[in-house]
């Protein structure tokens, strides 16, 4: 469950890398181009620029790089040619990169175009809520008081949180122990350990936090059609907190603000 430090290092190298991924996407114009098109584009982009292997694709049959979820869909939605990101619209992007045998999974949603003032707030919120979480995680902590700093905020702005779905462990593995859930009470759950590697990725719904999976069997929408954001890093526990492995450069400072908010 624990990382040495050569591990560590190796799985520090692979959020680099996956954090530059959405460096390329910042830069780029989402409006207007199929979440096909973005899976393509980040594809190229990690084999070809950045000689890692797009972890998600072939993992449970699934064949693609990313899961590009837009407006209602709370996760796991599927790339199509017949999606086009139009004015208004919000779409999480979800992306894991392999490099070296160890694997980082982050995700990031993106507001296209002008985005109204209700879906702008989702948003922020969420993003704020995710880091609520991580600012949570220390040794000596508990897995509860993650879940229960994201669920706090969330309940303070009047989201619902998505229960079906949670965090979990990563290293050689997507999906390791242990799970980590975004609600839940301070004190409880396992302990949290120097070296434990693992995802924190709330989902945050307007409405009701109830949810149903499509036919194709992967996209999770939320079941009374109101709008679901997402944000997910993968995070390290170090001997004096956290460290954020798939950090962006625009988040540099982040964790010392929420420390304060919190």
């Amino acid at each position: 469950m624990t990382k040495q430090p050569e591990e560590l290092a190796l799985m520090a190298e692979s959020g680099r890398l996956l954090a530059s991924v959405f460096a390329m996407l910042d830069a780029m114009p989402l409006v207007g181009l199929s979440t096909l098109e973005i899976d393509t584009l980040v594809e190229r982009f990690i084999v070809d620029d950045l000689g890692a292997r797009p972890a998600s694709k072939g993992q449970y049959d699934y064949g693609f790089v990313l899961n590009s979820s837009v407006n209602d869909v709370v996760c796991h939605g599927v790339p199509s040619a017949d999606v086009v990101l139009a004015d208004g619209d919000i779409v999480n992007l979800d992306i894991t990169l392999e490099k070296n045998g160890f694997i980082a999974d982050s995700s990031k949603t993106y507001m296209i175009g002008a985005v109204s003032p209700v879906a702008r707030r989702l948003v922020q919120t969420t993003y704020d809520a995710m880091w609520m979480g991580i600012a949570a995680v220390r040794p000596g902590a508990r897995l509860g008081d993650i879940g229960w700093a994201i669920e706090r905020h969330a309940r303070k702005n009047r989201y619902s949180v998505v229960r079906e779905y949670c965090g979990h462990g990563i290293g050689r593995e997507m999906h390791e122990e242990p799970q980590i859930l975004h609600f839940g009470k301070p004190g409880t759950g396992l302990p949290i350990r120097e070296g434990m590697v693992f995802t924190i990725e709330p989902m945050l719904n307007r409405g009701r936090r109830s949810v149903r999976t499509r036919d194709d069997g992967w996209t999770v929408v939320t079941r009374d059609g109101s709008l679901s954001a997402q944000f997910e890093h993968s995070v390290a526990v170090t001997a004096s907190g956290v460290s954020v492995l798939t950090l962006r450069a625009d988040e540099v400072g982040m964790l010392e603000r929420m420390r304060v908010k919190a």
